[in-house]
C-alpha cells in the first residue's frame, strides 16, 4: 500500500503535505503543532491540554463554538487531541467544503487572541477539571497515565509530569498565560498541515497559500531541557498504589530506543508478539490457560524523543492475590528471555501489525493524520510508506536479542494497583 505525498514548505515555514486519493468524495485537513505538555513550564501543567479546549472558543471571525456549528452544518466532523508532544487539530469534510475547513484553521492560527476572554477560559478551566476529575481521579486505575511516567521520567525530564494537570496549575492559569503559549506555539513555522482524500492539488495549494501564507512566522520558541537519559533505568523502580478498585493491576515498563529507532521497530514487533491480540503470550497463558487474568496488553508508548517505553498491562481477576499476579506476569517475560521468540510467533505478530497498519489508514482522517506525525517527528512524511517494511527486517533471533538485552530486572518500572482494605476488613 503506498500513500500518495506531495511536501512543500510556505516562506512562513508552515509545512503543507497533499495525499491526493479519489475513491470517496471527503477530504480530511489535519493540523499538527509540535507542542505538548513537555513544553510547560513548572506550575502550569495541564496547560497544553487547556490550549486545545480554548481553540475552539471563537476567533476574530469565529464565535464561541461556532467552529463546530460550520464544521457540522457542512456535513463535516472535527475534533483535536493533546500528547505530550504534540497538540492536534482536525477536520474531515465533503470535498467542496476544503476550503471552509482551512479558512477555520487559519483564522485561528492568525487571529485567536482577540477572542479570548476571561469568561471562556474560567469555563474550559472548569471543563479541563471536570475532565480530570471522570477520567483520572475517579475513574478505577485512572492515575496510571501519570504515574507511569512519574516513575520513569526524572522529576526534571520534560515527559516526568501530568498531562492533563494538576487541580492547582489549573486554577492558577492566567489570560496572559494563554495568550504567550498561542504567540510562542501556535505559529506557522511550528505546524504541519495534511490534506488527504479527494480534492484538486491546484486549487489545494491555491488555498493555502491564500489562507495561510499572510500569517507570519513565529519568532522562537524556548528550547526543551534535555531529554538525553541512559539507555537502561539501571535499577529496578517500583510503585504501589492502594486504589478503590476490585481487581489488582501491574503494568511494567521497560525503558527502549525511541520511535523510529532501527531497534524500535524490534520492540514494537517483541510487544505485539507478547500482548497483541487473544493468541498472544500474555493473553493465551494468563487469560485463557492459567485463568487468572481478565485482561493482558503490551504496547510500546511511542515516544520520539529520548527513550521510549514498551509496556506490560495485566489486570488479575478479583480476588488473585498481588503478588500472585505479578509472580506470574514476571515468569513469563523470564520465559521469553529464557526462550525466545519462534518464528510462528513472529509471523502472527507481524501479520497483525501489518493488517492493523492499513486497517488504520483506510480513511483519508487516518491517513492525514499519520502523513502530520511522520512529518512532525521524523522529519518526512513519506517515509510512512516504508513502516511496514521495517518491521518485517525484523528476525527471530533480533527478537530473542532484544528481550535478553532490554527486557531484564534492572530495566523494569513496576507500577501495581492494589484494592484497598473495606471498612469492614480494616475494623477486623
Amino acid at each position: 500500500m503506498q500513500i500518495p505525498v506531495d511536501t512543500y514548505t510556505l516562506p512562513n515555514g508552515l509545512r503543507v503535505i497533499l495525499s491526493e486519493d479519489h475513491a470517496t468524495p471527503i477530504v480530511a485537513v489535519n493540523l499538527w503543532y509540535h507542542v505538548g505538555s513537555a513544553n510547560e513550564r513548572a506550575g502550569r501543567t495541564g496547560f497544553a491540554h487547556l490550549f486545545e479546549h480554548m481553540l475552539f472558543q471563537g476567533s476574530a471571525n469565529v464565535g464561541a463554538n461556532e467552529h463546530f456549528e460550520l464544521v457540522q452544518r457542512a456535513g463535516g466532523t472535527l475534533n483535536g487531541s493533546t500528547w505530550l508532544d504534540r497538540t492536534n487539530y482536525y477536520e474531515t469534510m465533503p470535498s467542496h467544503q476544503l476550503e471552509l475547513a482551512l479558512w477555520l484553521e487559519a483564522d485561528r492560527m492568525a487571529r485567536l487572541l482577540p477572542a479570548m476572554t476571561q469568561a471562556k477560559l474560567d469555563t474550559q478551566r472548569d471543563v479541563v477539571k471536570n475532565e480530570r476529575r471522570w477520567s483520572v481521579d475517579n475513574q478505577p486505575y485512572g492515575t496510571w497515565w501519570e504515574k507511569l511516567p512519574a516513575l520513569c521520567f526524572p522529576p526534571e525530564h520534560p515527559f516526568h509530569h501530568s498531562l492533563i494537570g494538576s487541580m492547582e496549575d489549573l486554577t492558577a492559569a492566567s489570560l496572559e498565560d494563554v495568550a504567550e503559549f498561542f504567540r510562542t506555539y501556535y505559529t506557522p513555522d511550528n505546524a504541519v498541515l495534511t490534506i488527504a482524500g479527494d480534492f484538486d492539488p491546484a486549487a489545494a495549494r491555491a488555498m493555502v497559500e491564500r489562507h495561510f501564507g499572510p500569517i507570519p512566522r513565529g519568532t522562537g520558541r524556548p528550547t526543551l531541557p534535555s531529554m538525553t537519559l541512559p539507555e537502561q533505568f539501571g535499577a529496578p523502580r517500583r510503585e504501589v498504589v492502594p486504589d478503590a478498585v476490585v481487581a489488582t493491576r501491574i503494568l511494567l515498563a521497560f525503558r527502549i530506543p525511541v520511535a523510529g529507532a532501527p531497534d524500535w521497530y524490534t520492540a514494537s514487533l517483541l510487544a505485539a508478539v507478547l500482548g497483541n491480540g487473544e493468541g498472544s503470550r500474555l493473553p493465551r497463558a494468563l487469560v485463557r490457560e492459567q485463568a487468572i487474568a481478565s485482561e493482558a496488553n503490551a504496547f510500546t508508548f511511542d515516544l520520539h524523543k529520548g527513550s521510549d517505553l514498551l509496556v506490560i498491562d495485566v489486570v488479575a481477576r478479583p480476588g488473585v492475590a498481588p503478588e500472585t499476579i505479578e509472580a506470574v506476569v514476571v515468569a513469563e517475560v523470564e520465559r521469553l528471555i529464557a526462550d525466545g521468540v519462534t518464528a510462528e510467533e513472529r509471523g502472527r505478530a507481524l501479520a497483525l501489525l501489518e493488517t492493523g497498519w492499513i486497517a488504520g489508514l483506510q480513511s483519508a482522517g487516518a491517513r492525514a493524520d499519520k502523513l502530520s506525525q511522520f512529518a512532525t517527528y521524523r522529519g518526512d512524511a513519506a517515509l510512512v510508506n516504508a513502516e511496514p517494511e521495517r518491521h518485517a527486517a525484523v528476525t527471530v533471533e533480533a527478537l530473542a536479542a532484544f528481550a535478553r538485552t532490554w527486557l531484564v530486572e534492572s530495566n523494569r518500572a513496576t507500577l501495581l494497583y492494589v484494592p484497598q482494605p473495606t471498612p469492614a476488613a480494616e475494623a477486623a
